[in-house]
Formats: structure tokens, C-alpha cells, sequence
């Protein structure tokens, strides 16, 4: 049974692939423009993804070849491209044209959620923005709750896997990498957080949460 599992698992292997942009590259002007929607998603995401595929052709060719890795560099290597890749596949999500899905206020539980451990939108949206504005070189903010406590949480994540809480499921995240905005606020990030509440989908980061329970 357990070889017939393995062979079964084995068969289903496969490799990570860009996702599509649930949106055209210029749809969310004038907030992100579609030069840098496409240099974003088409380049810099796409070299995660290459990224992690590789990680892992590292591990398979070392089990065929019956030789010993790096593990400290590939495990590094691999947390790093599959971070960038997975925390990019939310952010895409959680975005969408403004007024026509994005922007505005959140609703349903997910408003109860951040009224009850926030005090309000408003300071929410602040404490948000300061994280993301504070982030040290290159990295994240993202809202991020336990499934167990259902106590939501702001994580400042630097580069694509440091300071992550674990066990906590990311709900919603922003993008502060330089190649997230540079092309269009230049050094300006708090500019670019700014811009980034016309456009939050938070319809899709209320799907986000009921997937959590």
C-alpha cells in the first residue's frame, strides 16, 4: 500500500507555473500602471518561479546521482523563489480595478474581524500602511490570521520568507519590493501603499478567511 502511495504521488509531481493575472495589465491604472503590472508579473514572478523549479531539479538530480546537497544553500534557495512565488500568486488575487471590485471598505466578517481587534478601518489601514512603508529594504506586509484563535495579525515580512509567523494563513499581502512600484513612484513607497487601498479586492480576502476555517 505505502508503494503503491509513493508511485501515486510520484506520477502527480509537477512544477510551479506563472498564474494568469485574474485582470488585463491595464486595469488597475492610473494606480499601477501596465508597464509595471507586466514587468512585475511577467518578469519578476516568472524568475521565482524558475527559481524554486530549479531548487528542485537540485534535489531530484542529487537523489539520482546518490550525492549529498548543500542543504543549508538549497533549503534557502528554495524558501526564498517558492515565498516570492506563492506570496505573489495572493497578492495578484487580492487586487482588482478600482471600482469594479476593489477599493473601498471591507465587509461580512472580515470588517468584524478588524473593527473587533483594531478599533476601526482607519487605524487598521494605518497600522497596515506603516508596516509596509517600514519594511526594511525588501519585503511585505501582510494581514495574516490563526486558524485555531482566529486572532488576526500584521506581519512586516522581509525579502520573502523572514519574519513569518507560523501556522498563521496569510489573508491579504502588499507587494513593497522596489520592482513593485519604482517604475511608477520611483523612491516614493508610501505613495504606492497609498495607492494600494484603491485597489484591494476584499471580496477575494474574505474567501481568503472563510478558507481558513
Amino acid at each position: 500500500m505505502v508503494k503503491f502511495m509513493a508511485s501515486v504521488i510520484l506520477e502527480k509531481i509537477k512544477t510551479f507555473s506563472l498564474p494568469k493575472l485574474p485582470y488585463d495589465y491595464n486595469a488597475l491604472e492610473p494606480y499601477i500602471s501596465e508597464q509595471q503590472l507586466k514587468l512585475h508579473h511577467d518578469k519578476h514572478h516568472q524568475a521565482y518561479v524558475n527559481g524554486a523549479n530549479a531548487a528542485f531539479e537540485k534535489i531530484d538530480k542529487a537523489r539520482e546521482e546518490n550525492v549529498l546537497l548543500d542543504v543549508k544553500a538549497v533549503v534557502k534557495e528554495l524558501t526564498f523563489n517558492t515565498g516570492g512565488h506563492m506570496l505573489h500568486s495572493i497578492f495578484w488575487e487580492n487586487l482588482a480595478p478600482a471600482g469594479k471590485g476593489g477599493g473601498g471598505q471591507p465587509s461580512g466578517e472580515l470588517a468584524d474581524i478588524i473593527n473587533t481587534f483594531f478599533g476601526s478601518f482607519e487605524r487598521f489601514k494605518k497600522i497596515f500602511s506603516s508596516a509596509a512603508s517600514s519594511v526594511e529594504g525588501s519585503g511585505w506586509a501582510a494581514l495574516a490570521v490563526h486558524p485555531c484563535i482566529q486572532r488576526p495579525l500584521i506581519m512586516q515580512i522581509e525579502k520573502h520568507n523572514v519574519n513569518l509567523y507560523p501556522n498563521f494563513q496569510i489573508l491579504m499581502v502588499l507587494d513593497v519590493w522596489e520592482h513593485a512600484y519604482y517604475l511608477d513612484y520611483k523612491n516614493e513607497r508610501p505613495k504606492f501603499v497609498e495607492a494600494f487601498w484603491n485597489i484591494v479586492n476584499w471580496d477575494r480576502v474574505n474567501k481568503n478567511l472563510a478558507l481558513v476555517k
